[in-house]
């Protein structure tokens, strides 16, 4: 499975002497008022320069305007992606949730972690105003709810396209762009986009699979991932068998064990391969329902899609019918504008090399890959997620 924001003023205040500072505001770019918690104000001491004079020394003041606070919010903000990133793998931001307050320290020492570590996380949480802090003892903040929400963005990010974005400038450079020339932690991203899914795909998904009008007797999911779709869509149709097949074999060894504990695993079949390129397999003979969420992307440009889609009207002939859901490209929103997400997907397959389609792209490729469009469920949530219905032509 693979898977695309603000103006500040401030208020300048001298205070002369003996302790020169200034304070400063940041604003939000819907210009928030004063009792926005996204506004922050804050004083400190100002750097004096001075000369002796006859005994005397003159200071000259300086003061830094808000472009200073401004990086500094960048720069922690990025400490802060990657910090909820690890809050959610070692369980914290599910106790906040839970719990509604944390010790880092009792917690640190429940869960075989390190004390100042821990608290230096929540440090890197409190710093944009996702946790109130004390010490070491936390609280949700103005953003937590939001954070958690999207948690699995973050995750996909610093995780899962951690290596990809670390070594951008060398997979820029034309001369490396071909082969092998990037790293992605493939478990981190199944796992991310399974919680990405349940809220940017499943509704629609399910709307799409309870729309079915022939008996359910087997579904392959290509791009399986952490191999959440397919197990939902059997435990759903308790005498249908699945198939679920993906390039990444660290996400495959996650999600057969998945499926043991589910006892799933006599149902359920997964196989290593790149659905690009897979051959003709016993087991698709039978298959009426194909699924394909996160990587449709991978299909392209336009005559490899085409393509594509052609095989995979060969690869399984009984098929009659496929539902795809992907992400897609954003069109005419301004940069400053873009929502959580939109622009590390997009710019991360920009790394790739990998085309991400708008709507009307894809919409173009159906006829031509021997497909009709059957229904269009249009999400956009993040990324421009759409989900089609399309029965063989």
């Amino acid at each position: 499975m693979t898977e695309g924001r603000e103006t500040a003023r401030s208020a300048v205040h001298l205070n002369l002497p003996p302790a020169p500072t200034f304070s400063f505001a940041i604003f939000c770019r819907n210009e928030c008022d004063k009792d926005c918690p996204l506004i922050r104000a804050q004083t400190r001491p100002l750097p004096a320069h001075g000369s002796q004079r006859g005994g005397k020394v003159s200071t000259t003041t300086e003061t830094t305007g808000t472009s200073e606070r401004q990086v500094a919010h960048i720069y922690n903000a990025a400490v802060a992606a990657s910090a909820i990133s690890a809050a959610w793998d070692i369980g914290l931001l599910d106790e906040l949730r839970d719990q509604g307050t944390v010790d880092a320290e009792e917690y640190a020492d429940r869960r075989d972690l390190d004390a100042d570590s821990t608290v230096g996380l929540l440090r890197a949480l409190a710093s944009v105003d996702i946790v109130r802090r004390d010490g070491a003892r936390a609280e949700p903040a103005a953003l937590f709810d939001e954070v958690y929400r999207t948690r699995s963005f973050f995750h996909w990010l610093m995780r899962g396209s951690g290596g990809l974005f670390r070594e951008a400038p060398e997979a820029m450079r034309n001369e490396n762009r071909s082969g092998s020339f990037y790293q992605r932690d493939s478990a981190a991203i199944a796992r991310a986009c399974r919680e990405i899914s349940k809220f940017c795909y499943d509704p629609w998904f399910h709307r799409a699979v309870n729309g079915l009008d022939f008996p359910l007797t087997t579904v392959a999911d290509l791009g399986c991932g952490s191999g959440e779709r397919i197990m939902q869509v059997l435990r759903q149709f308790p005498e249908a068998r699945g198939i679920g097949i993906d390039v990444a074999e660290p996400a495959l060894a996650d999600a057969t064990e998945d499926a043991a504990r589910a006892g799933l695993s006599d149902r359920l079949l997964f196989l290593h391969a790149d659905v690009l390129e897979m051959a003709a397999h016993p087991s698709f003979a039978e298959v009426q329902l194909v699924t394909c969420f996160m990587m449709g992307h991978d299909f392209w440009p336009r005559e490899n899609c085409i393509r594509q889609l052609r095989r995979i009207r060969a690869l399984f002939p009984a098929v009659r019918r496929l539902i795809l859901g992907d992400a897609t490209r954003s069109v005419g929103t301004p940069d400053r504008e873009l929502r959580t997400f939109t622009l590390g997907f997009e710019l991360a397959h920009d790394l790739m090399g990998t085309f991400i389609p708008t709507v009307t792209d894809w919409e173009s490729v159906f006829e031509e890959g021997g497909w009709t469009l059957r229904w269009k469920h249009m999400i956009d949530i993040a990324v421009g997620e759409v989900v089609f219905e399309l029965d063989p032509a």
